[in-house]
């Protein structure tokens, strides 16, 4: 018998329907699966569990499998199928799927409800929870409403299950632990024994109570053989595309990874690295490609977009966009830090223990310097300075290719000398005239042009002169907030 099946197997032989359980025969309300969606997962959240279920076709009084007249997956409202209905009308953090069964030679209809994260899961902005067997407006059991935000505090993306009830065989067939030893230059253990106990340190695998075990999100995001293997974290697989021309009506090419994050990202920069113009140049005497693109600023900025993302936003993943002058690194959720101390701020991360396994595995850089490297690789290559838009539920990061000064955006200046300060400030240094300069490749006969530019940043409150009676020549400056 197939997994799912087995586990409405299970769920029959539960005594009643439970706050994360109930069962249905041909109910097929829309606003009432909404509700219930919502509560369900409220509930799976305030009980400490991973999933919650719906099941159609069976009697909710005896359990028995008495079928379903309906396919939810054909179900339309004014035109609009039931699936995409849901997903508009609940929060972002909602996370479901169905699936169709037959058993008994009769149609069944699971549904599995994920956990609230981060949030409770609303459904029409109206948060839901299960009271017994009954679904009922959060707001009106104030106690209840009190203890599920205390528990999703709590409770991280990367602790909660993305696969459970497995066999340690099962569980390592579907990892590729060996990334995770090769990553940290250690040999892999010759026993399984000896390999579970690092992945349970890692709380990448955990063991249940009932003697099986769970792959944790954070396991299958990072070393999935398979992320579809995987349907909690199988829409954060990265997706990459490349456009012909600067805008998005073009595509050339796409590419959606399927592979954990630390099994695929040095394959991931080497397939990015080849979709790019590059050009040689002549060292000595031996001939390097050169590409538009510092090789460190692409790897920490797509490295910035897999740490940092808000994974408790569904149906959406990282993006990686490839125009002919530029690149755009999107990510779903927005910076915990203010972007205008990107560089000074002390690092800061919503998924802490992702974060931190993948610093340790040399994904990513130690101490939140990140950002430093980027726009010092920036800087070197006299590139202009790497853009961050935020958007409602986004980050978007753009690197650019080569742009002439003149050419520049007059916000592009004044970002490019904002971050210029703030390097020179955490190097221990000041921005000057010459530097700034140096920093676009002019030459000094560009010296009013720059002397222009700092005078409109020092007005934008962006930097402040060290000593503003200083001789204009000699002027030095500091970022606003140093």
């Amino acid at each position: 018998m197939k997994t799912h099946e087995l586990l409405v197997e299970e769920l029959r032989k539960m005594p009643s329907e439970t706050s994360w359980l109930e069962f249905k025969h041909n109910k097929y309300e829309f606003d009432m699966i909404g509700e219930d969606i919502s509560a369900l997962s409220n509930s799976a959240a305030l009980y400490e569990r991973a999933r919650a279920y719906m099941v159609w076709g069976i009697n909710d009084e005896t359990h028995e499998i008495v079928g379903t007249d309906y396919d939810p997956l054909t179900l339309k409202k004014g035109g609009q199928e039931l699936e995409s209905w849901l997903r508009i009308m609940l929060s972002k953090n909602a996370n479901f799927e169905f699936h169709n069964l037959t058993i008994e030679d009769k149609k069944v209809v699971l549904l599995i409800i994920y956990s609230a994260v981060s949030q409770p899961v609303s459904f029409k902005k109206t948060d839901y929870i299960r009271v017994g067997s009954y679904t009922k407006k959060l707001s009106e059991y104030p106690a209840m409403q009190v203890q599920l935000w205390d528990r999703l505090r709590s409770t991280r993306f990367e602790e909660l299950f993305a696969k459970t009830d497995l066999t340690l065989d099962a569980a390592l067939s579907l990892l590729d632990y060996g990334a995770y030893f090769d990553l940290k230059q250690e040999v892999i253990p010759n026993t399984q024994e000896g390999v579970l106990y690092y992945l349970e340190e890692e709380k990448v695998v955990v063991k249940q109570d009932n003697g099986l075990y769970a792959i944790t999100n954070m396991g299958a995001i990072l070393f999935a053989k398979k992320l579809s293997s995987f349907p909690s974290v199988s829409r954060k697989a990265i997706r990459v595309v490349q456009y012909n021309g600067s805008n998005r009506l073009d595509m050339a090419k796409e590419l959606v990874g399927n592979k954990g994050y630390a099994i695929g990202f040095v394959g991931l920069l080497d397939y990015i690295d080849a979709l790019l113009p590059s050009s040689e140049v002549i060292n000595g005497a031996v001939r390097e490609k050169k590409s538009l693109y510092p090789s460190i600023a692409l790897r920490e900025a797509i490295a910035n977009a897999l740490i940092h993302q808000d994974f408790s936003i569904t149906g959406t993943g990282p993006v990686v966009e490839i125009f002919d002058s530029r690149i755009e690194i999107t990510n779903p959720g927005i910076p915990l830090i203010d972007t205008f101390r990107i560089i000074d701020n002390p690092p800061k991360s919503r998924n802490e223990m992702l974060a931190s396994l993948m610093r340790r595995l040399r994904m990513c850089e130690e101490l939140g310097t990140g950002w430093d490297k980027i726009v010092l690789s920036c800087e070197l290559h006299q590139l202009p300075a790497p853009k961050i838009s935020l958007y409602e539920q986004n980050t978007r990061v753009i690197l650019f290719s080569e742009v002439p000064f003149a050419n520049l955006t007059p916000d592009d200046k004044l970002w490019s000398c904002y971050l210029h300060a703030c390097i020179k400030q955490v190097s221990g240094d000041v921005t000057t005239n010459r530097s700034l300069r140096n920093r676009f490749g002019l030459t000094p006969a560009s010296s009013a042009s720059i002397s222009r530019l700092l005078k409109t940043a020092t007005e934008a409150g962006l930097i402040k002169p060290i000593d503003p009676d200083t001789a204009p020549k000699h002027m030095k400056y500091i970022p606003y907030w140093a």
